[in-house]
């Protein structure tokens, strides 16, 4: 007889997907020795991914890279609120 049969199996917790997609806005670099502020840019397009580089806001430097995959994109998206066109009337000036 096996002691753990009565056991409740454990609940696994949900995945929390507010860390799924991230960008840095400070980075640690090398040749500052410092932690600094860092831009993104595009580096590479791929059929399944996109590649960006962090380079240093202070020397230019690249400091890191992050790949974003379509399948990260697309949930990025549709987690996105959609924007509202709200139009305004322009009265006259009179």
């Amino acid at each position: 007889m096996n002691p753990h049969q009565h056991e409740q199996p454990q609940q696994q917790r949900p995945q929390q997907s507010q860390f799924e997609n991230f960008t840095a806005s400070t980075l640690y670099c090398e040749k500052c020795r410092a932690t600094t502020p860092v831009h993104e840019r595009l580096l590479l397009v791929l059929p399944d991914k996109e590649i960006f580089d962090y380079l240093c806001g202070e020397c230019g430097s690249s400091v890191g890279q992050r790949e974003v995959t379509t399948g990260e994109k697309t949930m990025a998206a549709a987690m996105e609120p959609q924007r509202r066109q709200v139009r305004i009337p322009l009265r006259s000036l009179r």
